[in-house]
């Protein structure tokens, strides 16, 4: 099954624990960020600390009622100028509202996830793969109809290998 609109959404306001997602691209061409990126790119940047929107405020409130949000990025350097821009522009004051950011950089090192694509979970009891086009632009989102226990261990090596997004961006030019 497909998701999308209302239906892509509810799983954000019904889950109850926690939701987690894998990333594992250098960048994602979102239409509605295209203005922003060109934006950081000429220069602009944002103070993190004064950022309230619908997700921000969505986040602030799931950490009030005990639920929590994640995340690991698979990474390697150099950045592209597009996780530059979703470090500053999104990570930092979404780690700040309250979201569990991890950082997993391979520049070094095997990546103890290759091949596995990007997916949310949801209570350890729903995957949706997120599925892209090589160069970030998104496909679809597909409920995965499988057993989630291979999922759930890709969390959880994520989680083992990676450090907190602002341990990672310390020194860091984002």
């Amino acid at each position: 099954m497909l998701l999308a609109g209302e239906e892509w959404a509810a799983r954000f306001q019904n889950f109850r624990r926690e939701a987690w997602r894998l990333e594992t691209l250098p960048q994602y061409l979102m239409p509605q960020e295209a203005e922003e990126f060109a934006a950081f790119r000429a220069g602009t940047r944002i103070d993190p600390h004064a950022v309230s929107n619908e997700y921000t405020d969505r986040l602030r409130r799931q950490v009030t009622e005990g639920r929590s949000q994640g995340r690991v990025h698979i990474v390697a350097q150099p950045l592209s100028d597009y996780l530059r821009f979703e470090f500053s522009q999104y990570y930092a004051p979404h780690a700040l509202a309250g979201e569990e950011i991890r950082i997993l950089d391979v520049t070094d090192r095997e990546n103890p996830l290759a091949g596995v694509q990007d997916f949310w979970i949801f209570d350890h009891a729903e995957v949706v793969l997120m599925n892209y086009h090589p160069d970030g632009r998104q496909i679809n989102r597909e409920v995965h109809d499988g057993d989630v226990a291979a999922f759930i261990e890709y969390q959880r090596v994520a989680v083992a290998a990676s450090v907190p997004f602002e341990e990672y961006v310390k020194g860091l030019d984002v």
